[in-house]
């Protein structure tokens, strides 16, 4: 059986040696250590071209979600291209500026916006603020009142569709911390016609991530496109519709529909209504883009149970704890040798730590393995459980691969904590 790799990650082999493009992941393991995560500067692109593509000639623009990925590498990519990006914290829109990017094109999500976040943002002059409850538009109000100017809002409304993916993954339904109902959103549009300093421009909405089913999105955006031209009757400007992201990725050879059927999907029913579209691909951008490299510390058994033990753990990729989310694991190095069903463990001291479990693996002791699909909500939900330092990430470049965050050191780790009054600890370590 055909080794599966997924296509839209520019992943091949070179005889028996797993490539990203045209760069040898043992190679790179050899350089850089492991774990690792390796990006494909051409998946990236292609990936996001795919998407603007699809819009063909209509008014459209492609906002890369920059929770999925943040390395400021990758977001400089993407702005080359003309991106903008949907961004849910400060420290997202600090990545995205300092990547270069077009602050017009940056849309602000997210339910907890902090009045500190809300005036840099104001400062920076992006291009809109998707407002999720009433006191977060009347924060917004008066910060814009005090720096003096106006801003854009779009609201965001949740159109109680079920996305049927994982529960921690929904996000347009009523029970869902998201957006707010149609009735609330109504006045919160009355409020911002009031208002001298804020302009209601859009309107927002997201369903969920990993949908892999497009009428999930017609569902959603037939209720939102009613919405839309009822306020564009009562006289309010709404000029851009932003429908958010989710779309899904293949992780194990399942079927997921095309990049443009979902984009067809959406664009039949926007029709030829006046409103610019919105998306906010993340996952599909990126996630088959980066692997995840990781060497095998030891090989053990127990009664029913093999248990290969690598150096990468759920610190590492927290998605398969997170959600059960199941990830391809396959040998940088196809050597053959006696295949076993196994389960893929890190180091860290929680049962949970299972990056893969009853898969079918030949892994040896030293043996190097990549972990597919790992480039969206890897790194950027990486985080320092047991005090291990964060792996260091790799973009691949056609032939060449250029380190673009470097690995934590156990005194990164150690900055910035301090002992007590009176306290003068040991030697470092």
């Amino acid at each position: 059986m055909a080794e599966w790799l997924p296509e839209d990650g520019r992943l091949r082999r070179a005889g028996k040696h797993l490539c990203v493009e045209g760069v040898r992941l043992d190679k790179v393991a050899h350089e850089v250590g492991t774990p690792v995560y390796v990006y494909s500067r051409a998946a990236i692109e292609d990936n996001w071209r795919r998407f603007d593509a699809a819009f063909g000639a209509r008014p459209h623009l492609v906002c890369y979600a920059v929770k999925a990925c943040s390395n400021i590498a990758v977001l400089a990519l993407l702005a080359e291209l003309g991106s903008g990006f949907d961004i849910v914290s400060g420290g997202e829109l600090a990545r995205a500026l300092r990547a270069g990017c077009d602050p017009r094109k940056v849309f602000f999500s997210g339910v907890g916006k902090q009045a500190h976040e809300i005036e840099r943002a104001l400062h920076a002059g992006i291009g809109s603020f998707n407002i999720e409850s009433e006191s977060e538009l009347g924060l917004l109000e008066q910060k814009v009142e005090a720096a003096g100017g106006k801003a854009s809002v779009a609201v965001r409304v949740n159109p109680d569709v079920d996305a049927n993916t994982h529960p921690h993954i929904t996000t347009g339904r009523h029970c869902d911390k998201f957006g707010v109902t149609f009735e609330a959103a109504a006045e919160l549009y009355r409020r911002l016609r009031e208002s001298e300093v804020l302009e209601g421009c859009g309107i927002d909405c997201h369903v969920g991530s990993q949908v892999t089913d497009p009428s999930v999105y017609a569902r959603a955006l037939r209720r939102v496109l009613a919405f839309a031209d009822e306020l564009r009757a009562g006289g309010h400007p709404i000029s851009h519709l932003d429908v958010g992201g989710g779309f899904a990725i293949a992780y194990d050879d399942e079927p997921v529909p095309a990049v443009e059927d979902y984009v067809k999907t959406i664009t039949d029913l926007v029709a030829d209504r006046p409103y610019r579209t919105v998306v906010e691909p993340g996952r599909a951008i990126v996630g088959n883009a980066g692997v995840l490299v990781t060497e095998v510390l030891y090989v053990k058994g127990a009664p029913g149970k093999n248990f290969i033990v690598v150096d990468a753990a759920m610190n590492d990729l927290m998605r398969p704890v997170l959600y059960r989310a199941r990830h391809r694991i396959v040998p940088l190095e196809a050597r053959g040798g006696q295949e076993r069903v196994c389960d893929v463990v890190g180091p860290v001291c929680e049962s949970g730590d299972t990056l893969a479990a009853d898969c079918t693996l030949a892994g040896e002791e030293g043996a190097r393995l990549a972990v597919l699909s790992a480039g969206a909500y890897g790194f950027s939900m990486a985080g320092n459980y047991n005090s291990r330092p964060r792996p260091a990430e790799v973009i691949v470049d056609g032939d060449e691969w250029h380190i673009v965050r470097l690995r934590e050191s156990t005194a990164d780790l150690l900055d910035g904590e301090c002992l007590l009054p009176g306290m003068t600890g040991g030697a470092p370590a």
